[in-house]
């Protein structure tokens, strides 16, 4: 499992492909915030299904520490979530085509891409339960 070490703030991106290669996820801290992105690579035009909010640099009392994120996909790709210091803060459920994140934003009512919700971003502790059958080491 790679990790990625950044300090909040500090302009950072990484991304990771699922097993099998149709999608991958990213995540990007552009100096002021930090998202999470799901795309799907069979798609010629348009490849960002959904995009979540992590942080605002702003807001985050600790940001001068280094930080560790990881982003952790399903056995068989279809769900991914993303890891910073160890906790969960977004899940992409590619089969479901939703996102979660505890920050539940952004949320684009009436909007879908493809069949992707994009009007509700709830954070769900379900959405997270395959995790525990993922060797993350």
């Amino acid at each position: 499992m790679q990790e990625h070490s950044f300090k909040l703030g500090d302009g950072s991106l990484f991304e990771t492909p699922a097993p099998g290669g149709r999608y991958t996820a990213f995540f990007e801290d552009d100096r002021e915030t930090g998202y999470f992105y799901a795309l799907d690579l069979s798609h010629s035009d348009d490849q960002i299904l959904d995009a979540v909010l992590i942080y605002n640099v702003a807001e985050v009392t600790d940001r001068e520490m280094d930080s560790t994120a990881r982003i952790v996909w399903s056995p068989d790709g279809t769900k991914c979530a993303l890891l910073i210091n160890y906790y969960v803060h977004a899940v992409f459920d590619f089969s479901a085509q939703r996102g979660y994140c505890r920050t539940n934003f952004p949320n684009f009512p009436d909007q879908s891409k493809g069949g992707w919700d994009q009007s509700d971003h709830t954070w769900s502790d379900d959405a997270m339960q395959w995790l525990a059958s993922v060797d993350q080491s």
